[in-house]
């Protein structure tokens, strides 16, 4: 941000708390720089320790930020400098003014940058879109071409400040020249221009320099220098001088018309037409022009300004240097036309008298790669309803828009206007351009460069569009016309030639294996394959595969008389050995399409199956089955016996993840019992330790797991758990036992006999449903009786009356 838009900044929010935070913030960097330069002790006075640079740098600093003098010494005092040291600041700094008016200079230093003067105008939409009120739905209608322009924040046409001294800049009252005097003397001046239009320095005669150029006022005040410094800025003199432009003023310039934001901007002196009519938020996209922008100087027309030169060639010829109490007028427009449909920049386009259609053509930018060019439909408004127009290319050079047209440039049609196609079995397939060298199938054929060896000669099929836009089959035999024997088939536009292939007239061809090779497998049907290729292609045998039975089963096609009424497909045996050698007669046996061949396993050839044995045996872990009449019985004798803690009682068997509940004990005493079940893959047996503790669950009061006790029976458990509940369903009671199985209470007569309790066993009492069948007191049995004799009473009187009465 250049120094200028800074310090309008600081003077929009002069009044703001934040303003005065930051301004007391660059005073305390100042008041600490000054102090650091100074190398401050405790002394009486601050002041004293200044000279009169690191004053006049100060001041010059704080007065860049926006403050007064006042500002400036309220917030010395608010850092600890005292009225003493404000009053001798204040002595100091008049008498350095003082010295200044007596040699038109204040400081040696003439390198401070350029600044501008005055509070410029800034833009009333700064943040965000600046004209978010104007903006336009362009869904239902076209933005206006050049409106964009001034609708963003980021292109404000700002003047530059740190460019060199514009030598046809106009000088004018509160600009600052700075002459340098170089050579055998050396001086350094800053001269601002009164309001009276002049300047002063030594004691020469003020110098008249407003209203000239910064080469005029450096010739007159050369001039007049050369009343102290002789034979200034002439050859071998020895002395030179130059005049540059240091803070320039600000100007006032008036917009009017049909302006965003019309009214009186304050601008710098350096600003262009381009930049004030940023600032008014550019014409008026509803009603300015775009084209006919005047600006007024003296009351007089001294441009007009066509923003279509900068927006299309990037011409900026119009963007003159401002000056003060200029006008800049926004006409309204004249003839606005609309370009819609294929063309590139689809807008509505502002047109100047003399213009053509083809002026507004080339403002869109041109056509778009697919637009249809043969003609331009127009809708006119007419005095009483619209009227469409068609026109054509030669009419576009000549043809003059009026106000309100839209011209829509349609797209052309996705079809071919000389297109023909071939496909399928020739060299190659494609689309080709019906011409002079193509006109027949024949000669499409041979363009194609012929037909490939897989070609079914009898028949091929052109497709030919009608005039209803239905396609027609025309089919030919092929053969016959490639070989002259049939007249040529004459083409026409969109035409398409198919040429079928004989692979697309059948069912693919394939051979199959399967059975015990290392990757059974579909594949394509290859002439002369053989058996013994087939099962190589497929990874050979397998361990247990049988080679001396190989079947190969063959769809029944066309022979049958050796076939009987029952059969459905044929079947062929051979026999072969593991290196793949048939017999001599074998070995010429060739597959056919649709051949399966089986690879037979051999019937004892078995993988390992394993049963798991753990626990209290000798020898956990897994076992192989050794036959399929293995029993359960059997594997344990296999493991070497039990260990001394092992619980025969508590051994459980799972087959598939599931638990089967077994007596181990019944099945090592009796084989022949049926639990001794035939072993399967992944059996499991688990022998745990002796447990000492019987679970109790269920409708008890206190659910628990108690220890084993020698010689308790079924209700001294139930007691220990604290006994039954009221909804207890005491004749439902059973015992799950480590091994699994169950046995539950029954009874006979008014006996009940509870089952056995063995350590491990889970003592179940099922709970019963919950009922409100609590007694009733003795008042209420009371109550309910006066109630029912009560009641009887009265019924017994009613039927004795009515049977008096009847």
């Amino acid at each position: 941000m250049n120094r200028s838009r800074t310090q309008s900044y600081w003077f929009t929010l002069r009044d703001s708390p934040f303003l005065l935070f930051r301004q007391l913030s660059v005073l305390s960097f100042f008041f600490l720089l000054v102090a650091v330069t100074a190398g401050f002790t405790q002394q009486p006075s601050r002041a004293d320790q200044l000279n009169d640079e690191q004053i006049i740098e100060f001041y010059q600093r704080a007065q860049g930020s926006g403050l007064t003098e006042m500002q400036i010494e309220q917030a010395a005092m608010s850092q600890g400098y005292t009225l003493t040291d404000i009053a001798k600041m204040r002595q100091r700094m008049a008498k350095i003014r003082q010295q200044s008016n007596r040699t038109g200079q204040i400081s040696g230093d003439t390198l401070v940058n350029r600044s501008q003067q005055g509070t410029l105008s800034q833009r009333p939409y700064a943040r965000g879109d600046s004209l978010n009120l104007l903006r336009r739905d362009t869904i239902r209608r076209p933005y206006i071409f050049g409106a964009a322009l001034f609708q963003g924040t980021s292109l404000t046409f700002e003047p530059n400040l740190r460019i060199a001294t514009p030598r046809n800049y106009v000088v004018g009252p509160d600009d600052e020249l700075v002459v340098e005097i170089y050579g055998n003397s050396t001086e350094s001046f800053r001269l601002r221009v009164s309001p009276e239009g002049s300047v002063r320095m030594l004691n020469l005669a003020p110098i008249f320099v407003s209203g000239l150029t910064i080469e005029q006022a450096e010739q007159r005040i050369v001039g007049r220098l050369r009343q102290a410094f002789q034979g200034l800025n002439r050859p071998n003199s020895g002395t030179y001088a130059s005049v540059t432009l240091g803070n320039i003023r600000s100007i006032r310039v008036t917009m009017v018309g049909e302006v965003v934001m019309p009214g009186t901007y304050t601008l710098s002196s350096l600003s262009t037409a381009f930049n004030a009519l940023y600032l008014a938020g550019g014409p008026n996209p509803e009603t300015g022009s775009f084209r006919d922008i005047q600006v007024i100087r003296n009351n007089r027309v001294i441009r007009t300004i066509d923003l279509y030169d900068y927006l299309l060639r990037a011409d900026k010829k119009d963007d003159i240097r401002l000056l003060d109490q200029d006008v800049i007028r926004v006409n309204d427009y004249g003839v606005r036309v609309e370009m819609a449909g294929q063309v590139k920049r689809p807008a509505i386009y502002e047109v100047k008298p003399g213009e053509t259609l083809k002026n507004v053509l080339s403002f869109a930018g041109g056509f778009t790669d697919r637009a249809y060019t043969f003609s331009i439909t127009l809708r006119r408004n007419t005095p009483r309803e619209l009227r469409i127009s068609t026109i054509t290319q030669e009419q576009i050079a000549t043809f003059i828009p009026q106000s309100g047209d839209k011209y829509t440039t349609g797209e052309i049609l996705n079809r071919y206007e000389n297109r023909i196609q071939i496909s399928g079995a020739v060299m190659r397939p494609g689309d080709y351009a019906l011409g002079d060298e193509i006109t027949s199938v024949r000669s499409l054929i041979s363009r194609a460069e012929g037909l490939r060896k897989d070609a079914f000669l009898n028949r091929a099929v052109l497709y030919r569009e009608r005039e209803n836009t239905d396609l027609e089959a025309i089919p030919f035999d092929v053969g016959r016309l490639m070989r002259n024997e049939t007249e040529d088939i004459p083409l026409a536009r969109q035409d398409s030639v198919h040429i079928y292939s004989v692979r697309d007239l059948r069912e693919p061809y394939y051979v199959s294996v399967q059975g015990a090779v290392n990757r059974p497998d579909t594949i394509p049907y290859v002439t002369n394959l053989t058996v013994t290729d087939l099962i190589a292609l497929s990874g050979g045998f397998q361990e247990g595969a049988t080679p001396t039975r190989i079947e190969v089963a063959r769809r029944i096609r066309e022979d049958t008389t050796k076939m009987t009424g029952g059969e459905t497909v044929q079947v062929f045996q051979f026999s072969i050995d593991r290196s793949l050698n048939l017999q001599p007669a074998d070995a010429r046996f060739p597959l056919k399409p649709f051949d399966v061949v089986y690879v037979r396993t051999s019937p004892r050839y078995e993988l390992q199956q394993n049963v798991a044995v753990f626990g209290e045996v000798m020898h956990p872990g897994n076992y192989a089955i050794e036959s399929r009449s293995e029993r359960i019985s059997d594997v344990l004798r296999r493991v070497g016996g039990l260990k001394a803690g092992a619980f025969l009682p508590g051994a459980r068997f799972s087959r598939r993840g599931i638990p089967i509940a077994t007596d181990l004990g019944a099945i090592l005493e009796d084989p022949g019992v049926s639990g001794n079940l035939l072993l399967e893959v992944g059996d499991s047996l688990i022998i745990p330790k002796r447990p000492e503790t019987v679970s109790i669950q269920g409708a008890v009061l206190n659910p628990s797991t108690v220890s084993f006790t020698e010689g308790f029976h079924f209700k001294d458990y139930v007691t220990q758990a604290g006994g039954y509940t009221d909804n207890a369903r005491q004749k439902r009671a059973y015992v799950i036992y480590a091994n699994g199985l169950k046995d539950r209470t029954k009874r006979f007569l008014f006996f009940k006999k509870y089952p056995k309790i063995e350590p491990g066993s889970r003592v179940i009492v099922p709970f019963g449903p919950l009922t409100d069948d609590r007694r009733l007191t003795a008042g209420e049995r009371i109550g309910l009786i006066s109630v029912i004799g009560t009641m009887t009473v009265t019924l017994t009187t009613v039927i004795i009356n009515l049977a008096r009465l009847f």
